[in-house]
Protein backbone atom coordinates (compact mmCIF):
# COMPACT_ATOMS: atom_id res chain seq x y z
CA UNK A 1 0.00 0.00 0.00
CA UNK A 2 1.22 3.49 -0.88
CA UNK A 3 1.81 5.98 1.93
CA UNK A 4 -0.46 8.78 0.71
CA UNK A 5 0.99 11.31 3.18
CA UNK A 6 3.92 11.86 0.78
CA UNK A 7 1.44 13.28 -1.76
CA UNK A 8 -0.27 15.73 0.61
CA UNK A 9 -0.21 19.32 -0.63
CA UNK A 10 1.08 18.21 -4.04
CA UNK A 11 -0.38 19.73 -7.18
CA UNK A 12 -0.62 18.21 -10.65
CA UNK A 13 -1.09 19.67 -14.11
CA UNK A 14 -2.65 17.49 -16.80
CA UNK A 15 -2.16 17.84 -20.55
CA UNK A 16 -3.99 15.65 -23.05
CA UNK A 17 -3.39 15.38 -26.77
CA UNK A 18 -5.35 13.22 -29.15
CA UNK A 19 -8.52 11.23 -28.97
CA UNK A 20 -11.47 10.99 -26.59
CA UNK A 21 -9.93 7.88 -25.10
CA UNK A 22 -6.91 9.91 -23.99
CA UNK A 23 -9.21 12.44 -22.32
CA UNK A 24 -11.01 9.64 -20.49
CA UNK A 25 -7.73 8.10 -19.35
CA UNK A 26 -6.30 11.44 -18.22
CA UNK A 27 -9.48 12.02 -16.23
CA UNK A 28 -9.09 8.59 -14.62
CA UNK A 29 -5.43 9.30 -13.81
CA UNK A 30 -6.43 12.63 -12.26
CA UNK A 31 -9.05 10.96 -10.04
CA UNK A 32 -6.53 8.30 -8.97
CA UNK A 33 -3.98 10.95 -7.99
CA UNK A 34 -6.66 12.98 -6.22
CA UNK A 35 -7.49 9.88 -4.16
CA UNK A 36 -3.80 9.85 -3.16
CA UNK A 37 -3.98 13.51 -2.08
CA UNK A 38 -2.73 15.23 -5.25
CA UNK A 39 -5.00 18.05 -6.41
CA UNK A 40 -5.15 19.75 -9.80
CA UNK A 41 -3.37 23.06 -10.19
CA UNK A 42 -5.32 26.26 -10.29
CA UNK A 43 -4.59 28.91 -12.94
CA UNK A 44 -1.09 30.39 -12.57
CA UNK A 45 -0.01 27.80 -9.97
CA UNK A 46 3.14 25.81 -10.48
CA UNK A 47 2.63 22.05 -10.39
CA UNK A 48 4.70 19.50 -8.52
CA UNK A 49 3.71 16.82 -11.04
CA UNK A 50 2.93 17.13 -14.77
CA UNK A 51 1.15 14.34 -16.60
CA UNK A 52 1.18 14.53 -20.39
CA UNK A 53 -0.99 11.96 -22.19
CA UNK A 54 0.22 11.86 -25.78
CA UNK A 55 -0.98 10.95 -29.25
CA UNK A 56 1.02 9.53 -32.14
CA UNK A 57 -1.41 9.30 -35.01
CA UNK A 58 0.84 11.34 -37.36
CA UNK A 59 4.29 12.95 -37.40
CA UNK A 60 2.55 16.26 -36.71
CA UNK A 61 0.98 14.72 -33.59
CA UNK A 62 4.43 13.63 -32.41
CA UNK A 63 5.72 17.17 -32.97
CA UNK A 64 2.79 18.63 -30.98
CA UNK A 65 3.57 16.20 -28.18
CA UNK A 66 7.23 17.27 -28.04
CA UNK A 67 6.13 20.92 -27.98
CA UNK A 68 3.64 20.24 -25.16
CA UNK A 69 6.21 18.33 -23.11
CA UNK A 70 8.71 21.19 -23.37
CA UNK A 71 6.01 23.76 -22.57
CA UNK A 72 4.89 21.84 -19.47
CA UNK A 73 8.46 21.52 -18.22
CA UNK A 74 9.05 25.23 -18.82
CA UNK A 75 5.78 26.36 -17.15
CA UNK A 76 6.29 24.09 -14.14
CA UNK A 77 10.01 24.26 -13.30
CA UNK A 78 11.07 21.53 -10.90
CA UNK A 79 7.94 19.45 -11.52
CA UNK A 80 8.16 15.68 -11.90
CA UNK A 81 7.21 15.27 -15.58
CA UNK A 82 5.46 12.07 -16.64
CA UNK A 83 4.73 11.27 -20.28
CA UNK A 84 2.34 8.48 -21.24
CA UNK A 85 0.09 7.59 -24.18
CA UNK A 86 0.71 6.37 -27.72
CA UNK A 87 3.82 8.49 -28.36
CA UNK A 88 5.37 7.28 -25.10
CA UNK A 89 4.55 3.67 -26.00
CA UNK A 90 5.90 3.86 -29.56
CA UNK A 91 8.98 6.06 -29.02
CA UNK A 92 9.97 5.81 -25.34
CA UNK A 93 13.68 6.55 -25.87
CA UNK A 94 12.87 9.62 -27.97
CA UNK A 95 10.46 10.88 -25.29
CA UNK A 96 12.94 10.14 -22.49
CA UNK A 97 15.58 12.23 -24.24
CA UNK A 98 13.44 15.39 -24.07
CA UNK A 99 14.79 17.75 -21.45
CA UNK A 100 12.66 17.82 -18.31
CA UNK A 101 11.07 14.38 -18.71
CA UNK A 102 11.42 12.24 -15.59
CA UNK A 103 9.23 9.24 -16.34
CA UNK A 104 7.91 7.62 -19.52
CA UNK A 105 5.06 5.17 -18.94
CA UNK A 106 3.77 2.88 -21.65
CA UNK A 107 0.19 1.98 -22.42
CA UNK A 108 -0.34 -0.86 -19.98
CA UNK A 109 0.88 0.95 -16.85
CA UNK A 110 -0.48 4.44 -17.52
CA UNK A 111 -3.35 4.12 -15.04
CA UNK A 112 -0.87 3.11 -12.31
CA UNK A 113 1.05 6.39 -12.34
CA UNK A 114 0.80 6.91 -8.57
CA UNK A 115 2.83 3.74 -7.99
CA UNK A 116 5.74 5.20 -9.97
CA UNK A 117 5.90 8.63 -8.39
CA UNK A 118 8.98 9.30 -6.27
CA UNK A 119 8.07 9.07 -2.61
CA UNK A 120 10.54 11.70 -1.49
CA UNK A 121 9.76 14.17 -4.26
CA UNK A 122 13.36 13.96 -5.46
CA UNK A 123 14.00 14.10 -9.17
CA UNK A 124 16.43 11.60 -10.62
CA UNK A 125 18.99 12.18 -13.33
CA UNK A 126 17.58 11.14 -16.67
CA UNK A 127 14.18 9.70 -17.40
CA UNK A 128 13.03 6.26 -16.34
CA UNK A 129 11.05 4.16 -18.80
CA UNK A 130 8.27 1.79 -17.71
CA UNK A 131 6.97 0.05 -20.79
CA UNK A 132 6.08 -3.44 -21.89
CA UNK A 133 6.07 -4.73 -25.44
CA UNK A 134 2.88 -3.86 -27.27
CA UNK A 135 2.27 -7.45 -28.36
CA UNK A 136 2.20 -8.54 -24.70
CA UNK A 137 -0.52 -6.13 -23.53
CA UNK A 138 -3.59 -8.12 -22.56
CA UNK A 139 -5.15 -6.19 -19.69
CA UNK A 140 -8.11 -3.84 -19.84
CA UNK A 141 -8.98 -1.14 -17.31
CA UNK A 142 -12.09 1.01 -17.46
CA UNK A 143 -11.63 4.74 -17.89
CA UNK A 144 -14.17 7.50 -18.05
CA UNK A 145 -14.41 11.24 -18.22
CA UNK A 146 -17.45 12.68 -16.57
CA UNK A 147 -16.76 16.07 -15.10
CA UNK A 148 -14.18 17.74 -17.31
CA UNK A 149 -16.09 17.73 -20.59
CA UNK A 150 -19.61 18.35 -21.83
CA UNK A 151 -20.24 14.74 -22.78
CA UNK A 152 -19.38 11.72 -20.70
CA UNK A 153 -17.06 9.17 -22.23
CA UNK A 154 -16.70 5.56 -21.12
CA UNK A 155 -13.91 3.43 -22.55
CA UNK A 156 -15.24 0.01 -23.55
CA UNK A 157 -12.31 -1.36 -25.55
CA UNK A 158 -8.56 -1.08 -25.88
CA UNK A 159 -6.87 -1.84 -29.15
CA UNK A 160 -8.21 -2.90 -32.49
CA UNK A 161 -8.12 -6.00 -34.66
CA UNK A 162 -7.97 -4.13 -37.98
CA UNK A 163 -4.59 -3.74 -39.62
CA UNK A 164 -4.76 -0.39 -41.40
CA UNK A 165 -1.40 0.47 -42.93
CA UNK A 166 -1.51 4.13 -41.86
CA UNK A 167 -2.48 3.51 -38.22
CA UNK A 168 0.19 4.20 -35.63
CA UNK A 169 -2.17 3.90 -32.61
CA UNK A 170 -2.70 0.27 -33.66
CA UNK A 171 1.03 -0.30 -33.11
CA UNK A 172 0.79 1.41 -29.70
CA UNK A 173 -2.18 -0.58 -28.44
CA UNK A 174 -2.84 -4.22 -27.86
CA UNK A 175 -5.10 -6.56 -29.72
CA UNK A 176 -8.71 -5.68 -29.06
CA UNK A 177 -9.66 -6.20 -25.42
CA UNK A 178 -13.26 -5.26 -24.68
CA UNK A 179 -14.96 -4.44 -21.42
CA UNK A 180 -18.34 -5.97 -22.23
CA UNK A 181 -17.88 -8.83 -19.80
CA UNK A 182 -16.69 -6.44 -17.08
CA UNK A 183 -19.48 -3.87 -17.40
CA UNK A 184 -22.52 -4.06 -15.20
CA UNK A 185 -25.76 -4.87 -17.06
CA UNK A 186 -26.92 -1.28 -16.47
CA UNK A 187 -23.76 0.20 -18.07
CA UNK A 188 -23.82 -2.34 -20.90
CA UNK A 189 -27.43 -1.41 -21.69
CA UNK A 190 -26.54 2.29 -21.77
CA UNK A 191 -23.90 1.57 -24.42
CA UNK A 192 -26.41 0.19 -26.95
Amino acid sequence: MTDTSVFEDKKAAYYTLGCKLNFAETSTIGRALLAQGVRSVRPREVADICVINTCSVTELADKKCRTMIRKAAREHPGAFVIVTGCYAQLSPDEVASIEGVDLVIGAEKKLDIAAYLPHEGAKTTGASIVRGHTKDIRTFRLSSSSDERTRHFLKVQDGCDYHCTYCTPRRAGAVAVAASRKLSPKRRASQT
